[in-house]
């Protein structure tokens, strides 16, 4: 069973930058396409950005020009800049393997001066 660990979430202020980090407890082999989703306080979960296996990019509209989506090896990143107070959410890694989807535990993105 493949588990992802998150990390690098956090208070910042408006206009600041956090990196977050996704790592899979063990190596994976075969095609990975993975991405970022955020929820925000009682609204549904929506897609932030997203790699494929040949590393193209996806980013939502509100992403666009101040994330950045990255992965290396077995850990997918996660650089936002220019943070806005509408980024606060809970953020989680996804790893689609095979058609399998699996999650991370998610991790705490605050935006407020």
């Amino acid at each position: 069973q493949v588990q992802l660990v998150e990390s690098g979430g956090g208070l910042a202020q408006p206009g600041g930058s956090l990196r977050l980090s996704c790592a899979a407890s063990q190596g994976i082999v075969g095609r990975i396409n993975a991405g970022w989703w955020r929820q925000a306080p009682g609204k549904p979960r929506e897609m932030v950005a997203s790699i494929g296996a040949g590393g193209d990019t996806i980013y939502a509209d509100s992403a666009k020009g101040r994330f950045a989506i990255s992965r290396d090896k077995n850990t997918v990143h996660l650089q936002m800049d220019s943070l806005k107070p509408e980024d606060t959410g809970v953020y989680y890694c996804n790893f689609d393997i095979g058609g399998y989807d699996f999650w991370g535990q998610g991790t705490q993105v605050t935006v407020s001066s």
